[in-house]
């Protein structure tokens, strides 16, 4: 919930099951320490270093899998829907190995699904930023000063190959890739799909950005309304000072 008021894709509901899933890359996870030891923690380590921090106390029901880094965070997601279909708990997080940079509040948001007062319906994304990219990146991707080649993103390509359908004109999205899902929005799709959908993130260009900008289709319909969003296509849901200042 942004600003005290309840966010679209949230219902309140009884305490559910909860299952956080880190896709690890050689972050410091030291912030688990602060995880509700209610939540089941999975953590999907591509790292060479120990996934967990020097001290850090096993709690009961941590899991380490290490997998080979290919694919980022996306390979690590679909893995896990993969081996746990049938498993799922009442409601899984998603989130990359640090997850404040896109979601500043990532710790007030598990707390809210721990104590019940959350839960997603069927899935939410989470960050503090809402975006619009086209099929090649043209908007977002190609400008990023990450990406200083300025090659273009083939999500167009991977949705059509995925969904075997034509690619919208925009994708909306928040960035940063982490988000709550149900069961019944995984069981949606076949684990076939989901298999699919692993294929395609290794063997697909830059697949994990592109699937950063559709993860909601996965399991339904668009998530965001681009009627919600700036003349731009962007919308802040927390006071960003700098832009302010300008």
């Amino acid at each position: 919930m942004e600003n005290g008021n309840k966010s679209p894709g949230l219902m309140t509901l009884p305490h559910p099951s909860l299952e956080l899933v880190i896709a690890r890359h050689e972050e410091d996870l030291r912030w688990l320490r602060r995880v509700p030891t209610s939540v089941r923690l999975t953590i999907l380590n591509k790292g060479d270093s120990p996934a967990l921090p020097a001290g850090f106390s096993v709690r009961e029901g941590l899991s380490i899998i290490s997998l080979p880094n290919v694919g980022r965070e996306a390979h690590s997601y679909l893995t896990h829907l993969i081996d746990r279909y049938d498993s799922l708990a009442e409601v899984t997080v998603f989130c990359q190995g640090h997850p404040f940079d896109h979601a500043p509040d990532f710790h007030d948001r598990l707390q809210a699904l721990a104590d019940g007062r959350e839960r997603p319906d069927p899935f939410h994304w989470y960050g503090f930023l809402e975006e619009t990219d086209d099929p090649l990146g043209r908007r977002l991707f190609v400008p990023w000063s990450k990406n200083p080649d300025r090659r273009e993103l083939p999500t167009g390509r991977l949705f059509t190959e995925l969904f075997l359908e034509e690619a919208p004109e925009f994708f909306h999205f928040r960035g940063g890739g982490q988000f709550a899902i149900s069961p019944g929005a995984v069981h949606g799709r076949s684990i076939a799909f989901y298999r699919k959908a692993l294929a395609l993130s290794t063997s697909v260009p830059d697949a994990a950005h592109c699937f950063e900008r559709f993860w909601d289709r996965l399991f339904g319909e668009p998530i965001i309304d681009p009627s919600s969003l700036g003349p731009d296509g962007v919308k802040y849901l927390k006071r960003i000072k700098r832009l302010e200042e300008r």
